[in-house]
């Protein structure tokens, strides 16, 4: 049937069947072949194993699904590669009051892909919103670049499926250790502004939030209404996300006051017994001071006002609001799902005060990334790739199956990175260890060298502050008696410092993956990781320092001296610059590396190399013929 449609020059189909490739090797042949056809006739294929397509435009108006629903027209453009969670988010959606402007169904998607849809919906007018479900990526630096794009001017909110931890990479370094399956995935989405959602659920109501203008200019917040246990919720819910309640001017506490509110601070208790007028009044009050960015409104139905009544005094001061608006109705199970302005924009009304309250918090985090600027990937001086070159072609010719290099030729490689690294030599004896100590200079550090060793420390492996050659010789021969080993390294002692831990791994889909952490003997105590991909821009490694739960340490915490965060930036850069000019690096680690008040120093560093691999262009894409495709 495909065949007879690309001869009667059909341009696209949709193949709701199932029975391709989620059955096994026959169906993935059989999605080969109908592939095949559809690129000798140039047809786009959606599907298959897909629940089909809506398109609400009124000039279309089609509904090509076998679900049981029919949306509306809105602002909410909707992926999903699972026609049950597409079933999900339409229903939600219309019970919701949230309008669809299209949605697809990805199924198996043999062609056209998220990152096809994306560009779609970039360009379409109606579409002010968009919301993907994802359990796979076929092309996620295309996805990334794409979504960066939108997202300045669209908001894109993800729930990506299969979280699963039980997929954890096997590897030595602490970096390769901590790199989970969904680490790619979340440095992806903070670099690239997408919201990541949890369940369907927060989508919808998120996208609620965003389908209606202005975003919000800032993280402050008030919480208004007449129902004190639910104003309560929602300024812990508040706090719990980041967001700011203000107290509000003693001006405006006083207005509110003479309204009859009982707790007029912040959150505003107007009191059981307010009337949708003062509710009003309030709402303009605070709207007009200026001090906060954005609503929150709860009310409970009393008998002193009706639904209707408190819908018509949240429009009417919603009206002339400059910022958004989000509402807790409580009581009424008559209560609608939004409140109508003349203007045509829908307040959403939230079931919950804390559902209301999570999806402000993610459109205020939208609304600062895309505010952020966009960064940009430094220009290094002291960079040697030939040198690199050279490093890696020699023990990949004494090794070609790649592996872990020794501490001088990884010291080497981080040269050649312009990466400071303490001086370290290598020795095989007591003898040859003190000889390294009077080149390297007195105090030092010894550790053991000893082929497996990870955590030299568990194991009684270090010795620092070694001030003479009888205090080497002693700790000499205990680290080689606990290791096993005749291997030291003998290394100057670093400065004093904050350790922390800065990694690459590189992943098979997303490339390299730059780590930076809380290092040394806290690196996995804490877990204290930031993740971002490829290329990294002044701000996104900034953001990722700033993200640490060690930020104020490193920033001088109680009266302590600060450190110097600029170099910390400058190696993270530096390491970035060596994953992109090596493709055989595979693993690093430099743990740790000590963020003194002058200057970054690593100390420990291990490097893995394996064979490089040619990567597929991810931006290539043949429409004809029988050539290959690059999933988009």
């Amino acid at each position: 049937m495909l065949t007879e449609c690309g001869e009667s020059g059909v341009g696209g189909a949709v193949v709701l069947t199932a029975g391709f490739s989620e059955l096994g090797s026959a169906g993935r042949e059989l999605q080969r072949e109908m592939l095949a056809v559809a690129r000798r006739h140039s047809i786009r294929l959606i599907g298959p194993n897909c629940l089909g397509l809506v398109n609400t435009a009124p000039e279309v108006s089609l509904n090509a699904t076998f679900a049981e629903v029919s949306p509306t027209p809105g602002a909410l453009a909707i992926a999903a590669q699972s026609g049950a969670v597409g079933i999900a988010v339409l229903e939600h959606a219309g019970r919701t009051g949230l309008g669809i402007s299209e949605f697809v169904s990805l199924g198996n998607k043999v062609d056209v892909s998220g990152n096809d849809v994306l560009l779609h919906w970039w360009g379409d007018q109606r579409t002010a919103v968009i919301g993907l479900y994802l359990e796979s990526f076929g092309n996620p630096r295309k996805f990334g670049g794409l979504a960066r794009m939108i997202g300045r001017t669209k908001p894109v909110l993800v729930v990506k499926g299969g979280r699963s931890v039980g997929g954890r990479r096997a590897g030595v370094s602490h970096t390769a250790a901590a790199a989970t399956p969904e680490t790619a995935v979340d440095a992806l989405f903070a670099q690239s502004g997408v919201l990541r959602m949890d369940t369907v659920e927060e989508l919808v109501e998120t996208a609620r939030v965003l389908a209606v203008p202005p975003l919000p200019q800032g993280r402050r917040v008030a919480v208004v209404g007449n129902a004190g246990g639910a104003g309560i919720l929602a300024a812990d819910a508040a706090s719990r996300l980041g967001l700011e309640l203000p107290e509000l001017s003693a001006a405006v506490q006083q207005q509110l006051a003479a309204l009859g509110a009982v707790g007029p601070a912040n959150p505003v208790d107007l009191g059981a017994a307010a009337s949708p007028a003062s509710l009003e009044q309030a709402l303009r009050m605070i709207v007009a001071s200026g001090e906060v960015d954005s609503l929150v409104v709860n009310y409970a139905v009393t008998r002193a006002g009706n639904v209707a009544d408190i819908y018509a005094a949240i429009a009417a001061a919603g009206d002339q609001a400059d910022l958004p608006i989000v509402v807790n109705c409580v009581g009424s199970a008559h209560a609608g799902p939004e409140v109508a302005l003349a203007d045509g924009r829908r307040i959403p009304v939230f079931p919950f005060p804390e559902s209301a309250v999570r999806a402000l918090a993610h459109a205020v985090r939208y609304a600062e990334w895309r505010a952020r600027p966009q960064g940009v990937v430094p220009e290094l001086a002291r960079v040697d790739s030939a040198g690199a070159r050279v490093v890696v072609e020699r023990f990949l010719r004494r090794t070609p199956n790649g592996g872990w290099l020794d501490p001088e030729e990884a010291s080497q490689l981080l040269n050649c990175a312009g990466v400071p690294m303490m001086l370290v030599l290598t020795a095989e004896s007591r003898s040859k260890a003190i000889a390294a100590a009077e080149t390297v200079g007195y105090p030092v550090a010894l550790k053991t060298a000893a082929p497996g060793v990870v955590h030299k420390t568990d194991i009684g492996g270090v010795r620092v502050g070694l001030a003479s050659a009888v205090q080497l010789g002693q700790a000499y021969d205990e680290i080689a008696a606990a290791a096993g080993s005749p291997q030291v390294l003998v290394q100057a002692m670093a400065p004093a410092g904050t350790e922390l831990v800065i990694g690459v791994v590189r992943d098979r889909l997303f490339g390299p993956l730059l780590m930076a952490g809380s290092g040394g003997v806290l690196t996995d105590v804490l877990a204290d990781r930031q993740w971002r991909g490829l290329p990294l821009t002044d701000l996104d490694a900034l953001d990722m320092l700033h993200s640490l739960r060690c930020a104020p340490v490193l920033a001088g915490y109680r009266g302590a001296q600060a450190a110097d965060q600029d170099a910390v930036l400058d190696v993270m850069q530096r390491i970035a610059w060596l994953a992109n000019a090596v493709p055989e690096l595979a693993e690093l680690d430099i743990n740790p590396l000590v963020a003194a008040p002058a200057g970054a120093f690593a100390v420990d560093v291990r490097i893995r190399l394996t064979p490089a691999t040619p990567e597929p262009d991810w931006y290539a894409r043949h429409l004809r013929g029988d050539q290959p495709l690059a999933q988009g």
